[in-house]
Protein backbone atom coordinates (compact mmCIF):
# COMPACT_ATOMS: atom_id res chain seq x y z
CA UNK A 1 0.00 0.00 0.00
CA UNK A 2 2.87 2.34 0.85
CA UNK A 3 4.47 1.58 -2.51
CA UNK A 4 1.29 2.56 -4.36
CA UNK A 5 1.06 5.82 -2.43
CA UNK A 6 4.69 6.57 -3.24
CA UNK A 7 4.10 6.03 -6.97
CA UNK A 8 1.06 8.30 -6.96
CA UNK A 9 3.01 11.03 -5.13
CA UNK A 10 5.86 10.88 -7.63
CA UNK A 11 3.50 11.09 -10.63
CA UNK A 12 1.72 14.06 -9.01
CA UNK A 13 5.03 15.91 -8.51
CA UNK A 14 6.06 15.23 -12.13
CA UNK A 15 2.76 16.60 -13.39
CA UNK A 16 3.24 19.80 -11.36
CA UNK A 17 6.78 20.17 -12.74
CA UNK A 18 5.57 19.88 -16.36
CA UNK A 19 2.83 22.46 -15.75
CA UNK A 20 5.33 24.85 -14.13
CA UNK A 21 7.86 24.51 -16.95
CA UNK A 22 5.16 25.00 -19.59
CA UNK A 23 4.08 28.21 -17.94
CA UNK A 24 7.66 29.54 -17.92
CA UNK A 25 8.50 28.58 -21.51
CA UNK A 26 9.49 31.41 -23.82
CA UNK A 27 8.34 31.78 -27.47
CA UNK A 28 10.64 30.10 -29.98
CA UNK A 29 12.80 32.49 -31.98
CA UNK A 30 13.86 32.12 -35.60
CA UNK A 31 16.31 34.38 -37.41
CA UNK A 32 16.32 36.91 -34.56
CA UNK A 33 12.55 37.58 -34.56
CA UNK A 34 9.76 35.97 -32.57
CA UNK A 35 7.60 33.59 -34.53
CA UNK A 36 4.62 35.00 -32.66
CA UNK A 37 5.54 38.63 -33.44
CA UNK A 38 2.59 40.52 -34.91
CA UNK A 39 3.68 44.13 -34.40
CA UNK A 40 5.58 46.27 -36.85
CA UNK A 41 5.47 47.07 -40.55
CA UNK A 42 6.68 44.26 -42.82
CA UNK A 43 7.89 45.30 -46.27
CA UNK A 44 9.96 43.92 -49.15
CA UNK A 45 12.23 45.89 -51.45
CA UNK A 46 13.66 44.77 -54.79
CA UNK A 47 16.82 46.10 -56.37
CA UNK A 48 17.69 45.46 -60.02
CA UNK A 49 20.80 46.40 -61.97
CA UNK A 50 21.34 45.94 -65.72
CA UNK A 51 24.82 44.57 -66.40
CA UNK A 52 26.82 44.04 -69.57
CA UNK A 53 28.60 40.67 -69.26
CA UNK A 54 32.37 40.84 -69.34
CA UNK A 55 33.14 37.13 -69.68
CA UNK A 56 32.28 34.57 -72.35
CA UNK A 57 32.37 30.96 -71.15
CA UNK A 58 32.70 28.45 -73.95
CA UNK A 59 32.26 24.70 -73.81
CA UNK A 60 34.05 22.61 -76.40
CA UNK A 61 35.14 19.02 -76.65
CA UNK A 62 36.60 16.22 -78.72
CA UNK A 63 35.65 12.59 -79.25
CA UNK A 64 37.86 9.78 -80.50
CA UNK A 65 36.95 6.18 -81.28
CA UNK A 66 39.52 3.47 -81.97
CA UNK A 67 39.84 -0.30 -81.69
CA UNK A 68 41.78 -0.13 -78.39
CA UNK A 69 41.73 2.10 -75.33
CA UNK A 70 45.34 3.10 -75.86
CA UNK A 71 44.75 4.14 -79.47
CA UNK A 72 41.59 6.09 -78.58
CA UNK A 73 43.37 7.90 -75.74
CA UNK A 74 46.35 8.74 -77.92
CA UNK A 75 44.14 10.20 -80.65
CA UNK A 76 42.03 12.13 -78.15
CA UNK A 77 45.15 13.54 -76.50
CA UNK A 78 46.55 14.66 -79.85
CA UNK A 79 43.34 16.47 -80.85
CA UNK A 80 42.83 18.06 -77.42
CA UNK A 81 46.39 19.40 -77.49
CA UNK A 82 45.49 21.10 -80.76
CA UNK A 83 42.36 22.58 -79.16
CA UNK A 84 44.32 23.83 -76.13
CA UNK A 85 46.91 25.33 -78.44
CA UNK A 86 44.23 27.19 -80.40
CA UNK A 87 42.74 28.57 -77.18
CA UNK A 88 46.03 29.79 -75.73
CA UNK A 89 47.02 31.23 -79.12
CA UNK A 90 43.78 33.24 -79.01
CA UNK A 91 44.79 34.77 -75.67
CA UNK A 92 43.00 32.42 -73.24
CA UNK A 93 45.05 31.90 -70.07
CA UNK A 94 45.73 28.31 -68.98
CA UNK A 95 44.15 29.04 -65.58
CA UNK A 96 40.89 29.84 -67.40
CA UNK A 97 40.69 26.43 -69.09
CA UNK A 98 39.12 23.65 -67.02
CA UNK A 99 38.21 20.05 -67.83
CA UNK A 100 34.47 19.49 -67.42
CA UNK A 101 34.10 15.91 -68.54
CA UNK A 102 36.35 12.99 -69.42
CA UNK A 103 35.16 9.46 -70.13
CA UNK A 104 36.17 6.18 -71.77
CA UNK A 105 33.33 3.98 -72.98
CA UNK A 106 33.12 0.64 -74.72
CA UNK A 107 31.49 0.70 -78.13
CA UNK A 108 29.46 -2.43 -78.82
CA UNK A 109 27.21 -3.89 -81.46
CA UNK A 110 24.77 -6.80 -81.48
CA UNK A 111 26.04 -10.03 -83.03
CA UNK A 112 23.16 -12.03 -84.47
CA UNK A 113 25.17 -15.24 -84.68
CA UNK A 114 26.47 -15.13 -81.11
CA UNK A 115 23.24 -13.54 -79.83
CA UNK A 116 25.15 -11.07 -77.69
CA UNK A 117 26.81 -7.68 -77.63
CA UNK A 118 30.43 -7.64 -78.76
CA UNK A 119 33.03 -4.92 -78.21
CA UNK A 120 34.09 -3.23 -81.42
CA UNK A 121 36.10 -0.37 -79.98
CA UNK A 122 36.47 2.36 -77.35
CA UNK A 123 35.32 5.97 -77.37
CA UNK A 124 37.17 8.70 -75.46
CA UNK A 125 35.35 12.00 -74.78
CA UNK A 126 37.00 15.12 -73.38
CA UNK A 127 35.15 18.41 -72.79
CA UNK A 128 36.69 21.61 -71.44
CA UNK A 129 35.28 24.96 -70.35
CA UNK A 130 37.25 28.06 -71.33
CA UNK A 131 36.72 31.50 -69.83
CA UNK A 132 37.37 34.29 -72.32
CA UNK A 133 37.84 37.66 -70.65
CA UNK A 134 37.96 39.59 -73.93
CA UNK A 135 34.57 38.80 -75.44
CA UNK A 136 35.50 40.04 -78.91
CA UNK A 137 37.95 37.11 -79.10
CA UNK A 138 35.09 34.62 -78.78
CA UNK A 139 34.53 34.85 -82.53
CA UNK A 140 36.63 33.56 -85.38
CA UNK A 141 37.96 30.03 -85.11
CA UNK A 142 36.50 29.63 -81.61
CA UNK A 143 32.98 29.45 -83.06
CA UNK A 144 33.50 25.71 -83.67
CA UNK A 145 32.35 24.87 -80.15
CA UNK A 146 29.36 23.39 -78.31
CA UNK A 147 27.94 26.48 -76.63
CA UNK A 148 28.65 29.94 -75.24
CA UNK A 149 27.22 31.60 -72.14
CA UNK A 150 28.01 35.04 -70.78
CA UNK A 151 28.51 36.09 -67.17
CA UNK A 152 30.09 38.72 -64.92
CA UNK A 153 33.48 38.01 -63.38
CA UNK A 154 32.96 40.04 -60.18
CA UNK A 155 29.32 40.97 -59.44
CA UNK A 156 29.99 42.35 -55.92
CA UNK A 157 29.80 46.02 -56.98
CA UNK A 158 26.48 45.36 -58.76
CA UNK A 159 25.16 43.60 -55.66
CA UNK A 160 25.95 46.71 -53.59
CA UNK A 161 24.04 48.91 -56.02
CA UNK A 162 21.07 46.53 -56.13
CA UNK A 163 21.10 46.26 -52.32
CA UNK A 164 20.94 50.06 -51.98
CA UNK A 165 18.01 50.26 -54.39
CA UNK A 166 16.16 47.47 -52.57
CA UNK A 167 16.61 49.12 -49.18
CA UNK A 168 15.45 52.49 -50.51
CA UNK A 169 12.35 50.90 -51.99
CA UNK A 170 11.58 49.05 -48.75
CA UNK A 171 11.93 52.23 -46.70
CA UNK A 172 9.74 54.23 -49.08
CA UNK A 173 7.02 51.58 -48.90
CA UNK A 174 7.22 51.41 -45.10
CA UNK A 175 6.91 55.21 -44.81
CA UNK A 176 3.85 55.21 -47.04
CA UNK A 177 2.22 52.42 -45.05
CA UNK A 178 2.96 54.21 -41.76
CA UNK A 179 1.47 57.41 -43.13
CA UNK A 180 -1.64 55.63 -44.37
CA UNK A 181 -1.98 53.83 -41.05
CA UNK A 182 -1.59 57.01 -39.03
CA UNK A 183 1.46 55.80 -37.12
CA UNK A 184 5.10 56.86 -36.83
CA UNK A 185 7.74 54.67 -38.44
CA UNK A 186 10.41 53.32 -36.11
CA UNK A 187 13.79 51.72 -36.79
CA UNK A 188 14.25 48.38 -38.57
CA UNK A 189 14.14 45.41 -36.21
CA UNK A 190 14.86 42.73 -38.81
CA UNK A 191 16.56 42.70 -42.23
CA UNK A 192 16.93 39.69 -44.53
CA UNK A 193 18.39 39.50 -48.03
CA UNK A 194 17.69 37.07 -50.87
CA UNK A 195 20.05 37.20 -53.83
CA UNK A 196 19.02 35.81 -57.19
CA UNK A 197 21.73 34.47 -59.48
CA UNK A 198 21.45 36.24 -62.83
CA UNK A 199 20.35 33.97 -65.65
CA UNK A 200 23.20 33.18 -67.97
CA UNK A 201 22.86 34.22 -71.60
CA UNK A 202 23.43 31.07 -73.61
CA UNK A 203 23.96 30.51 -77.31
CA UNK A 204 24.54 27.34 -79.24
CA UNK A 205 27.16 27.62 -81.96
CA UNK A 206 27.13 25.31 -84.94
CA UNK A 207 30.41 24.04 -86.33
CA UNK A 208 31.48 26.06 -89.35
CA UNK A 209 32.75 24.31 -92.49
CA UNK A 210 35.68 26.73 -92.57
CA UNK A 211 37.09 29.31 -90.14
CA UNK A 212 35.29 32.62 -90.51
CA UNK A 213 34.68 35.60 -88.20
CA UNK A 214 31.43 35.45 -86.25
CA UNK A 215 30.09 38.52 -84.42
CA UNK A 216 29.47 37.87 -80.72
CA UNK A 217 27.06 40.15 -78.82
CA UNK A 218 26.73 39.53 -75.05
CA UNK A 219 23.76 41.89 -74.67
CA UNK A 220 22.67 42.66 -71.08
CA UNK A 221 21.82 40.61 -68.02
CA UNK A 222 20.02 41.58 -64.82
CA UNK A 223 21.28 41.21 -61.25
CA UNK A 224 18.43 41.28 -58.76
CA UNK A 225 17.99 40.85 -55.01
CA UNK A 226 15.17 41.18 -52.50
CA UNK A 227 15.35 42.59 -48.98
CA UNK A 228 12.70 41.96 -46.34
CA UNK A 229 12.60 44.55 -43.58
CA UNK A 230 10.48 44.78 -40.44
CA UNK A 231 10.13 48.30 -39.06
CA UNK A 232 9.01 49.01 -35.53
CA UNK A 233 6.06 51.33 -34.94
CA UNK A 234 7.33 54.28 -32.91
CA UNK A 235 5.32 55.10 -29.80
Amino acid sequence: MKDKCLVVSVMFMLALTVIFLSGCAQPVTLGGILQSQQEGIWVTGTGKVAVVPDIANISLGIESQEASVAAAQAKASEVMNQVMGALTASGVAKKDIQTQHFSIQQVTRWDDEKKQQIVIGYRVSNIVMAKIREIDKAGGDLTRINSIYFSVDDPSAYHEEARKKAMEQAEATAKQLANLGGVDLGKPTYISESTFAPPTIRATVEAAPAPMPTPISPGEMEISLNIQVIYAIAK
